[in-house]
């Protein structure tokens, strides 16, 4: 529950979707399932429906970044709100567009209360769940159908179940009203089902990262058979481990790829560590950082490495190499953009811009 005070807001418990508090909820979460480790094998979260982003914020002190996402475009002001807080937060509507996120993109994907129909047209979202979430990466429902038992709740959870049984997701932990699945770390469930089961494979053409103003697909996306994006080092040694996916870039590179991704990182480690000398950053207290043309994420790194208690949201234009997998493996948060776009956006999008207070226009003017 939040508390006034004067001009501020406190959030001691976290909210109003928890209980006994948000620090009592992840703990619990821990419990069901040990394997989920909050700041070293889970660093990357999404939160589905995340009112004003509590989940995220006392998931900062675990070493766990999150991106609170509301699903409809009349929740600006929550997530106004979660940004005045200092929390990674976006309108990012299920509709009939992919997400702007690549594909095996979070560690864990959470929905608590967030009123959002799995099942319904063959599960087209949870699909979109299923594609962003990495490989053995969780799922993680709080909801009434969990652990009501009234014939119409009962009937949504089994139609969940089914879905996610055809999703070849297993439910690893239900208690309370917490359910959690883990999503299969290879295809063989998906190749093993019976010819004709719905949803089926994505055609093998289909580029599961490929998001700018791409429909939503009934459809399950394939797991790369190289193991790519499901090997990712644990927390924080994935932030400066180059990631497999690396490889999968489409760039023109003269040097060795791993080379480049350790340049660009030393490159900023430098740059930001002289920012902080000369133009002592500290002092200023940056906490809603924005990088335009992010590359590899080697800003952001260094912000970490350096200490400055700022987020950065990676901007990837889409002009460019997508790098947005990359940027996750490393355990950040990023985007997909269009910057000449930028001027014909509505009016909320403006707000939300200026929200994220400190924009650094390095990359739009190398």
């Amino acid at each position: 529950i939040s508390k006034k005070g004067k001009d501020k807001f406190s959030f001691p418990g976290g909210g109003t979707q928890f209980i006994h508090g948000a620090d009592q909820y992840l703990n619990q979460i821990s419990k069901m399932v040990p394997e989920i480790t909050f700041g070293q094998h889970i660093r990357v979260v999404l939160d589905v429906g995340c009112g004003v982003a509590s989940f995220g914020a006392y998931l900062l002190s675990r070493n766990v970044i999150t991106m609170s996402i509301a699903p409809k475009d009349v929740h600006e002001n929550q997530i106004q709100f979660a940004l005045e807080r200092g929390v990674p937060a976006m309108a990012a509507a299920f509709a009939t567009r992919r997400l702007l996120y690549p594909s095996q993109a979070f560690d864990l994907i959470h929905c608590s209360r967030c009123r959002i129909n799995w099942t319904r047209d063959d599960g087209i979202l949870l699909l979109e769940v299923n594609r962003m979430l990495r490989a053995g990466g969780y799922f993680a429902w709080a909801a009434q159908p969990v652990y009501k038992h009234e014939q119409a709740l009962e009937e949504q959870w089994e139609e969940m179940l089914n879905l996610t049984t055809r999703l070849c997701w297993t439910l690893v932990k239900k208690e309370g009203y917490i359910a959690i699945w883990q999503k299969p770390f290879n295809n063989s469930c998906y190749l093993s089902r019976e010819a004709g089961t719905i949803p089926p494979l994505c055609d093998p053409n289909d580029d599961p990262d490929n998001v700018w103003y791409v429909d939503l697909k009934a459809c399950i996306s394939r797991i790369p058979e190289n193991g790519y994006g499901a090997n990712v080092a644990p927390w924080p040694a994935r932030l400066q481990t180059p990631p497999d996916r690396l490889q999968s870039i489409h760039i023109e590179s003269y040097i060795a790829r791993k080379e480049l991704f350790k340049a660009e990182s030393k490159y900023w480690n430098e740059i930001v560590a002289s920012y902080v000398r000369a133009l002592h950053w500290k002092k200023y207290k940056l906490r809603n950082v924005m990088d335009m043309r992010a590359g590899f994420g080697g800003f952001a790194a260094a912000m970490i490495d350096n200490q400055l208690d700022a987020w950065v949201l990676n901007v990837v234009p889409v002009s460019g190499p997508n790098t947005l997998p990359v940027i996750y493996d490393r355990g950040l948060i990023g985007v997909m953009h269009d910057w000449y776009v930028v001027l014909t956006i509505t009016p909320i999008r403006k707000k939300w811009i200026r929200s994220v207070m400190a924009v650094l226009f390095h990359g739009l003017l190398l």
